[in-house]
């Protein structure tokens, strides 16, 4: 390792390696688990990551991808590795009015991609709570989802073309500008939400919309779950084209995020079954809002809706949007665990009254908390039960009863280290078998942030109890 931190030295330049006490201090992180790398190591250029990689796999050291260090499963984990930081390659490199893409260098922060997209009248949807701090080769190699999933999809969707280097230091360019491009096989999904294990993202080419010039929130009270996928279709009918944020907040969440020390008050009284957040993104602002009043009316009249505030205002809807982004008052019920997973809407409320009922059969004092983007499946749900050495115990609720029904144990976090060996409750073992077998093709000595989301080659593997084909932990 010392002779490789010195050819790094030497190949990244001043600032470009930092090691020892100030590589312990950079590695901090209010989201995740860092470790204690040996080194970080910050390149400027394609080029320079290429010849990182290289020697790192000419000396089987290995290496991690760090960029906003936002992520919450411990993808970045790098004790006893070079940490391989993508800060210096920031760039906006294009943005084309004409065609409506943005090319950007990995280290590029999603918010700052966000704003010179709208300079240029344009539109770059991704949005989640990190945007200020995630990066988009982050974004893109964890296949992030956020608030809007529901009207523009997964980052995979909006990634066009992008180039990576593998773990050898070869850079596979597909930095591909067309929307149709149907030749053979598309590499770029590689890379896309594979955390970094078959290559290093260094650039994007990012498809844009046309900037929204209307946008029209409203916040409801709802009183029965089975009302509220009725009053989703009813609004995907009604405001066709502009729907983009349905989000549901579970009491318990919505009372943590508008109640002291929570700087948010209730724009809704307490004490209703579900509270909903949707938001209309459109192109005529007077018009928008009408159709929007008329949804809502409809909704009411139908009896999807007991209460209902539209905001007014951009403050208005900072507001609402305060609220739900609000997520550290989880924490108020800690230690806490939090899970995000994806399942069929019909299957939620039974899905979290066995998991309830578990847990209080257990832990008689624990708390559920439950909120989510419902339009698209995904809901966070954060367990405490007053026990910081549970943690695996309750995984195995939580994962266990997902597993039966053929939830997902990751909607839009990625697997990492925390959820690895919950792999198996949502992949088939063909399937599993497949991405190891990508993986030793790619990164035959196993440089490239080694062993997250696949189990290390000769490891004992998934639990055998939620591994087992057919099976769940309580089946």
């Amino acid at each position: 390792m010392d002779t490789l931190l010195t050819k790094l030295s030497d190949l990244l330049g001043p600032g470009g390696l930092i090691t020892g006490a100030d590589a312990a201090q950079a590695a901090q992180s209010l989201w995740t688990r860092l470790g204690e790398p040996v080194a970080i190591a910050r390149p400027r250029s394609t080029e320079e990551v290429s010849a990182v990689l290289k020697a790192a796999h000419a000396a089987g050291d290995p290496v991690v991808p760090w960029g906003g260090r936002t992520g919450l499963v411990d993808g970045c984990f790098a004790t006893g590795a070079i940490a391989v930081h993508m800060d210096r390659m920031n760039r906006i490199e294009e943005i084309d009015r004409q065609g409506s893409t943005m090319t950007v260098q990995a280290g590029c922060v999603l918010q700052t991609a966000c704003e010179a997209a709208e300079a240029e009248g344009l539109f770059l949807p991704l949005d989640l709570g990190a945007r200020g701090s995630a990066t988009i080769g982050g974004v893109v190699s964890t296949n992030a989802g956020g608030n809007r999933v529901l009207r523009f999809g997964m980052t995979r969707d909006m990634v066009l073309g992008l180039e990576a280097v593998l773990a050898d230091g070869t850079v596979v360019s597909a930095l591909n500008p067309l929307i149709k491009n149907n030749t053979g096989f598309d590499l770029k999904q590689l890379f896309v939400g594979s955390e970094g294990c078959l290559g290093v993202v260094t650039r994007v080419v990012l498809r844009l919309r046309p900037q929204p010039t209307s946008q029209d929130a409203a916040f409801l009270a709802v009183d029965a779950f089975d009302n509220l996928p009725k009053l989703l279709r009813l609004f995907e009918r009604e405001l066709p084209g502009t729907l983009s944020a349905f989000e549901v907040m579970w009491p318990e969440f919505y009372e943590l995020v508008t109640t002291e020390p929570a700087k948010g008050r209730p724009i809704l009284p307490h004490g209703s079954p579900f509270y909903v957040l949707t938001e209309t993104l459109g192109a005529d602002q007077e018009e928008d809002s009408r159709r929007m009043e008329r949804a809502l009316e409809k909704a009411m009249e139908a009896g999807l809706v007991t209460d209902a505030v539209i905001a007014k205002s951009k403050a208005e809807r900072d507001r609402m949007w305060a609220l739900r982004d609000d997520v550290a008052q989880v924490a108020r019920n800690g230690p806490v665990f939090t899970f995000d997973v994806s399942l069929k809407i019909s299957q939620m409320q039974g899905y979290l009254a066995a998991l309830n009922a578990d847990l209080l059969g257990r832990w008689p004092a624990a708390t559920l908390v439950v909120f989510g983007h419902l339009g698209d499946g995904n809901l966070h749900v954060i367990v405490g039960v007053g026990d910081r050495s549970a943690r695996n115990a309750v995984e195995d609720l939580v994962y266990g009863h997902l597993q039966k029904i053929g939830g997902s144990v990751s909607a839009e976090h990625g697997i990492g280290l925390q959820k690895r060996e919950y792999l198996a409750c949502s992949r088939s073992p063909d399937e599993i078998a497949l991405m190891g077998r990508l993986k030793a093709l790619l990164d035959p000595n196993n440089i490239l942030n080694p062993g997250k989301v696949l189990e290390p080659a000769g490891a004992a593997g998934a639990r055998p109890e939620l591994a087992a084909a057919g099976t769940g932990l309580l089946g």
